[in-house]
């Protein structure tokens, strides 16, 4: 018993040393995110976390909420992986003879980017009359705390349970005017004096307005306002089939169509920030929990289920990071990406989150010959964060979560002065 004792004891300490920084490490971090430094002219929350003795190597303000913008996006990486396994929702239905009754799964994939959903199409196709319900849809076309003045930009696009071209108008520029795909939205366009540099959609319709003298054309997707009339008129143009719009309750005798390979979508929302892969995914979660499209329960169960065991109950209320009443705290993050850590293998995990100077939202940032950070990076006005791994020149792996809110200043200012505290980290151990 003395020997056992005696043993535990030692790797109790091993393990308690290891993880503890030195003096001069210490001294180095507390200069860098200290009362001297940049990050005391507006709120910081930071925390390094040792994945192998799982233990804090050092913290501030870790237990501060911060707005996490669209790191929320880890939190939908995780509950998406537990709960939908390795593929889609895409919808459910009931087929009798050439007609199909459909109610959709919240699956983004349908003509959006260059995901193909061959299993759906293949479904459509196979009927002559198409009948969409959308009365298994709760949430609503928008997020909780959105921004209203985003409603014009790509990536604000509405939530709906069967999306078809990730509910976006294309916009290209030809011979100094736009043109736009689907066509027929082409004689919603007028021309105005206002002085607008983009193709602008009015706020309660899908019509659109731009100026000649202005026209850029760098803006190459709108949002549309998407009604079931609108969507099964757009999906009869794409599938040359009879669609109508009937909003049945969804029988307890139905068929589930899970379609698309899951990974692929969830690298895409990772690495390009992508809020309505994000809020879709949430939408699928919910319906293979309760056969209902809604987030906010979707949600609640994820917190009182798999996430019981946060430090720090978060404020959570979207998948992508759009709302400003996201609060999470540092060492809720840390938590949360050691269970993705510990769920996914390694070498998917790296392959889904940006790495710095190579791909995603990373690319022209945290550049080095040897890629050091791989992370997910969250940015809002005045709010900027980045949570995952940084590889140290020791060769271990290390988690961290760095979150900053309330500078006055743009994010790239802040981003360089992260930068800086991460070269650090890397280079002292």
């Amino acid at each position: 018993m003395k020997r056992l004792i005696l043993f535990i004891f030692s790797v109790f300490i091993l393990n308690f040393s290891f993880a503890q920084l030195s003096k001069d490490q210490f001294s180095k971090l507390e200069l860098a995110l200290g009362e001297r430094s940049f990050f005391n002219g507006h709120l910081t929350g930071f925390m390094l976390y040792d994945l192998d003795s799982q233990m804090v190597l050092y913290e501030k303000n870790s237990q501060l909420r911060f707005i996490p913008a669209s790191t929320t996006k880890l939190f939908t990486l995780f509950s998406s992986i537990a709960i939908l396994g390795d593929s889609t929702q895409t919808a459910r239905y009931v087929s009798s003879g050439d007609t199909l009754r459909i109610w959709g799964s919240g699956d983004p994939t349908w003509g959006y980017l260059d995901f193909e959903n061959e299993a759906l199409t293949k479904l459509i196709l196979a009927h002559e009359t198409v009948i969409f319900s959308d009365s298994n849809m709760d949430s609503p076309a928008f997020g909780y705390g959105w921004q209203w003045d985003d409603y014009y930009y790509d990536y604000s696009a509405e939530r709906s349970p069967l999306p078809l071209r990730g509910n976006l108008l294309n916009v290209r520029k030809v011979n100094g005017r736009p043109q736009v795909f689907p066509a027929r939205f082409q004689k919603d366009i007028n021309i105005t004096n206002r002085t607008i540099r983009e193709l602008e959609r009015d706020f309660h319709s899908n019509t659109f307005s731009y100026n000649p003298n202005n026209f850029r054309g760098r803006e190459e997707y709108i949002p549309l306002i998407m009604s079931p009339e609108l969507f099964v008129s757009l999906a009869a143009e794409e599938t040359n089939r009879n669609w109508f719009y009937s909003p049945d309750s969804l029988p307890e005798s139905h068929t589930l169509l899970r379609g698309e390979p899951l990974f692929p979508i969830l690298k895409e929302m990772m690495l390009e920030s992508d809020n309505f892969l994000a809020e879709q995914l949430m939408l699928m979660v919910s319906d293979r929990l309760f056969e209902r499209l809604d987030t906010e329960r979707a949600i609640e169960y994820m917190l009182k289920t798999y996430l019981f065991d946060l430090p720090d109950i978060p404020n959570w209320v979207d998948g992508s990071g759009l709302s400003r009443h996201n609060l999470f705290t540092p060492r809720s993050m840390i938590a949360l990406f050691e269970k993705l850590y510990r769920m996914v293998p390694d070498e998917q995990l790296f392959e889904i989150l940006p790495t710095g100077g190579v791909s995603g939202t990373l690319e022209t940032s945290y550049q080095a010959q040897e890629p050091y950070i791989f992370a997910k990076t969250g940015t809002m006005s005045n709010n900027h964060s980045l949570v995952g791994l940084i590889k140290t020149k020791s060769g271990k792996t290390f988690a961290f979560a760095f979150m900053n809110t309330n500078y006055p200043y743009k994010a790239s200012v802040v981003r360089r002065e992260m930068e800086k505290v991460m070269v650090m980290i890397r280079d002292m151990l």
